[in-house]
């Protein structure tokens, strides 16, 4: 979910920064500036609600664990950096591995070994963790490890 998050979150600046670039140019090289900044706010709007819906998604997914394990605070899945927290008490790992997270690299590893951990909390093989690296698959395994039997 972090994962997520922090990228839905870094697409949303990109996004945000070349829809305002290309919304300057396209003003300073057209004589009706309305078009170019109608069709910006267009892109914009689309991808604040594509990042919207990812972070709902998410956010009842690792609640929906979190209220499955027993695990006190599900509630916390809804607030960025806390959700991070929930992670680490679902997958029994020690809190101060939160610092581990949000280093580049060692997070990613890390990251990979708590959903190993999620899945393992909710009863599935914990290779289900590793799929969080595969693009389209990283939708998936939340999900499943939230309403799967």
């Amino acid at each position: 979910m972090k994962r997520l998050s922090r990228f839905s979150l870094l697409a949303l600046g990109v996004a945000l920064v070349s829809v305002v670039m290309s919304s300057g140019t396209a003003m300073a090289e057209s004589d009706d500036g309305t078009a170019a900044a109608l069709l910006s706010g267009v892109v914009l709007l689309v991808v604040l609600v594509i990042g919207a819906a990812i972070y709902v998604y998410m956010a009842l997914a690792l609640q929906t664990i979190a209220a499955k394990t027993n695990t006190a605070n599900a509630w916390l899945a809804w607030i960025p950096i806390a959700n991070l927290i929930l992670m680490l008490t679902v997958a029994k790992k020690p809190l101060w591995w939160l610092l581990l997270l949000l280093i580049p690299i060692v997070g990613l590893v890390v990251g990979i070994m708590v959903w190993m951990a999620i899945a393992e909390a909710r009863g599935k093989p914990n290779w289900w963790g590793i799929l969080m690296l595969v693009p389209v698959a990283n939708f998936v395994v939340p999900g499943y490890l939230a309403w799967s039997d």
